[in-house]
């Protein structure tokens, strides 16, 4: 009782990320644009989406609860970064820390299901175009959806409670800019065979199903297309897949690094690159990349900015 006392009465000290830089002030500015651009980007997104009546099909309900889930766990790490960096105080308590390590464990987890379960849309969408109606309809859609947030919320529930229950008996500096587990993992002390174990179970159902469920609907995707004989229908299934692909390239090989790597391959350098790149520049690229290569949503974009231009463009009556 007494040790889970000290354990509660001590803060953490976050290093953060502008230490290691010989441009804190740059560097700053830089993550501030990402940040609001990252907020406005999915924002936009997911107004469009819901506005668009050409949008309102399984691939862009999906798409817009991803927009959602970014812009949550961004908000759940990088505000209390720049705060900290203005401020000159690192400090975080010891609750302050576990409620970041829910959320960003949740957010994260549902993000990586809900990648995977795309891949299915996209399978479905290509080899069984036909059936597509019935094997996506609403109520799949909500399934979908449904299970990534569980996805998420099983792995935040599991692993908070072990993490947050060692004893940190060593340093209480954190080497990175928020509480992420593997390096919560290396500040604590005694027997951590059962919290590995535990985290190499929720990683395989976190990263290694999901990825698979990708693997195995590109492997179909591809087969089906190499048997396409029209040579616009294989640009057409190429260009529809290509930007869900390069964001689970880039969201699930960093967070690759991060948990299923062991320790040995770490070091606080790139344990802070691999995961500004995926929990920072990921909630940015994902909307960029799939509006900038989607006509569908360009042309939503469009649409709706002649509109507001001929709603402020059209001359007041006369009294």
């Amino acid at each position: 009782m007494d040790e889970d006392n000290r354990t509660l009465s001590h803060d953490f000290t976050l290093v953060g990320l502008f230490t290691h830089s010989k441009a804190p002030g740059f560097l700053f500015s830089f993550i501030c644009v990402i940040f609001f651009l990252a907020i406005i980007a999915n924002g936009i997104m997911i107004f469009l989406i819901h506005i668009d009546p050409h949008l309102h099909t399984p691939m862009y309900f999906l798409l817009s609860h991803l927009s959602f889930i970014d812009m949550m766990y961004i908000s759940t790490i990088v505000p209390k970064m720049l705060v900290d960096f203005i401020l000159g105080n690192g400090t975080i308590s010891f609750i302050a820390c576990t409620a970041q390590y829910f959320l960003y464990m949740g957010f994260v987890g549902a993000e990586f299901f809900l990648l995977g379960l795309m891949a299915y849309d996209r399978y479905v969408a290509i080899c069984n175009p036909l059936r597509y109606p019935v094997l996506m309809s609403r109520r799949v859609c909500w399934m979908i959806l449904a299970s990534s947030w569980f996805g998420g919320a099983l792995d935040s529930f599991l692993l908070t409670p072990i993490t947050m229950s060692l004893p940190f008996c060593a340093s209480h500096k954190i080497n990175h800019f928020f509480c992420e587990a593997p390096t919560m993992l290396r500040l604590a002390c005694g027997d951590k065979a059962a919290y590995e174990m535990v985290m190499y179970v929720c990683c395989v159902m976190m990263l290694l199903i999901p990825f698979s469920v990708v693997i195995s609907s590109y492997a179909r995707i591809l087969i089906t297309v190499h048997h396409m004989k029209s040579a616009e229908g294989k640009r057409k299934a190429f260009a529809t897949c290509s930007s869900h692909m390069m964001v689970v390239t880039l969201f699930y090989g960093a967070a690759l690094y991060t948990y299923m790597l062991p320790q040995s391959y770490h070091t606080p350098i790139k344990d802070k690159i691999f995961s500004a790149f995926y929990t920072i520049l990921t909630p940015l690229l994902n909307p960029v990349i799939y509006s900038l290569r989607n006509r569908d949503v360009t042309g939503a974009l469009k649409r709706v900015l002649t509109r507001c231009s001929g709603v402020y463009g059209e001359p007041r009556a006369e009294l």
